[in-house]
Formats: C-alpha cells, sequence, structure tokens
C-alpha cells in the first residue's frame, strides 16, 4: 500500500535523511513540509495536506512542533507525535508530573518561580543538585550546582534574562550514576533499541560527545519504558534512563527524538523499524476514517 506521508521540518538532518530515504524504497510518496515557508489557515488545511494519510513531525524548534502539530490534529489528519504528546514532553514540568503520577521512578524535583524559593528548594536537596532549563534539549543550559555561592550566581543570571520560562526554577537532585545513561528508542512503548551513553562529564549526552554503545534492556526496563510511553500519550519517543543503586529511573521522555547516534551504535535497521510502525499507523487511521473538526 502506497502512503501519502508528510514530514514537518525545519532542516534535514541525518535522522530525516535515514527516514526520507527508508520512505522513498518503499515507494511513499513524501511531502515534505518546512515550517519555516509554511502558514497555516485556523479553518481549513491547505490543499498540499488534503491527501496526506500521515504526518510525522520533525520541527527543531518545540514552538514550532507544538503549534504545527495542533494544527493538523484541528484538520483531523494523523500526526506523530501528537499534539498532547508534545504538550507533556516539550516541557520538563509537565513530563516530570506526568511520569510522577504513572508511578514511573523519576528524579526528586521541586520548582520555584522566584529566586529566594528556589535558593530554599536547592539547600534542601543539598550539594550538588541539578538546576535545568524547562524547555530545551541537547544538554543545554543544564548546571550542576556545588556550592552556595554558585546557586546565587546562577539564579541571579536565569533572573535577569528577558523570557518567562528562565523565571521557572526547576530543581532536581543530583543522581549518582555509573559515568553513563540509556537512551531507549520506542513506538507506542515497545522499545525499538537502546543504547548506553558514556562520558566522564556528569552530562551524558551523545549531543555532547558521549560514546555510545548497545545495550540490552532487562525486563524491569521494558517495563518503564511502557509506562513512561503511556504516561505521555505514546508515539516515537526517546526514554532516558539513569542506573541507581535503587533500580532505574527515568528522568526524561523526548517525543522529537533523534537516533541517529543509535541507529549507528546498534545493528537494529532503526529508520526501518520505525517506517513499520508508521505504515501501521497510517493504515489504522484510515481503516478508522478521520473528519475536519477544529478543535483550538
Amino acid at each position: 500500500m502506497t502512503l501519502q506521508i508528510g514530514i514537518l521540518y525545519s532542516r534535514i538532518r541525518k535522522d530525516e535523511k535515514l527516514l526520507l530515504t527508508e520512505l522513498r524504497e518503499r515507494g511513499h510518496e513524501v511531502t515534505k513540509i518546512d515550517v519555516r515557508k509554511q502558514t497555516f489557515d485556523i479553518s481549513e488545511a491547505a490543499d498540499e495536506f488534503a491527501d496526506l494519510d500521515i504526518v510525522v513531525d520533525r520541527c527543531l524548534a518545540t514552538s514550532r512542533s507544538l503549534y504545527a502539530t495542533q494544527f493538523f490534529d484541528a484538520y483531523g489528519i494523523p500526526v506523530v507525535n501528537s499534539h498532547e504528546t508534545a504538550d507533556v514532553c516539550a516541557d520538563k514540568v509537565k513530563n516530570s508530573l506526568a511520569l510522577e503520577k504513572a508511578g514511573v521512578p523519576t528524579p526528586a524535583t521541586k520548582v520555584a518561580f522566584t529566586k529566594e524559593t528556589a535558593m530554599e528548594a536547592i539547600e534542601e536537596f543539598g550539594y550538588p543538585c541539578v538546576l535545568k532549563p524547562v524547555v530545551g534539549s541537547w544538554g543545554r543550559l543544564m548546571a550542576k550546582i556545588d556550592s552556595p555561592d554558585a546557586a546565587e550566581a546562577i539564579l541571579e543570571h536565569k533572573a535577569t534574562l528577558g523570557h518567562y520560562e528562565h523565571k521557572v526554577f526547576y530543581v532536581q537532585e543530583f543522581v549518582e550514576k555509573p559515568g553513563r545513561d540509556i537512551r531507549v528508542l520506542a513506538v507506542d512503548g515497545e522499545p525499538v533499541a537502546a543504547m548506553v551513553r558514556s562520558s566522564d562529564h556528569w552530562i551524558t549526552n551523545a549531543a555532547k560527545g558521549a560514546e555510545t554503545d548497545v545495550f540490552e534492556l532487562d525486563d524491569e526496563a521494558k517495563e518503564l519504558v511502557q509506562k513512561s510511553s503511556d504516561a505521555v500519550g505514546g508515539g516515537l519517543l526517546g526514554v532516558d534512563l539513569m542506573e541507581t543503586a535503587d533500580g532505574y529511573t527515568v528522568h526524561e521522555v523526548n517525543h522529537t527524538v533523534e537516533f541517529k547516534a543509535l541507529n549507528d551504535a546498534v545493528e537494529t535497521d532503526v529508520a526501518g523499524t520505525v517506517v513499520d510502525w508508521l505504515e501501521e499507523k497510517a493504515q489504522d487511521a484510515d481503516a478508522g476514517g478521520t473528519e475536519l473538526e477544529v478543535t483550538f
């Protein structure tokens, strides 16, 4: 069955190239949608969207991802990941609340709205602890706080930044981990592949230069991946776990997950498995039928 698949993007990276190659090799027709050049009408979908069976959100910018997915949901065009999933995953506060509510072990976290209450939260955790931006990726703007002086300086710096998100202080316990964390790519909670990201730096992120290697998930990890996926609404997700003395803890679920490093680290055909899932999602949506219903 030939599908009409839209790819939302702002830059074609290696991840998108892997998907595009796999889709085209299978004979699917791909419409590339550059959100930087696109306008969205609140009452009707553009003609180029009319025949799309499914849209895949690969936007780099969180704001574009959230708005674009909301439009496609409103147009009645299936989109992965859904706006609801994107909304939860894009915000670390919502992410943490969803994991906690679902009973998924996740690092102890406090949120404050002033420098004074943020300092109180930091003192309650003790040193070191971690301060993260509520929106962000690739390990940027994260700070490990080792002393009261460092805390005061970092809080003052954040408080002077203009955007309101910097006035939300997301403070988290520092998790002692064995120099690595685990990234799992999953589709509706079913693991596609997993890798460890190892580094001497406390931020073990492939974008920060961490070394990667394949990781075999045990039953406990698989169960947490499924519960984490369900907690945020399912979809094509990156679930990040850390190993602790008490078992795994899930510190984040990512909705526009990159997988090029994973693809290089494992023998699994990552793009092929993802496209298998996209085909199933598109066919399920077609069987169920869709209607245009604007639901802003």
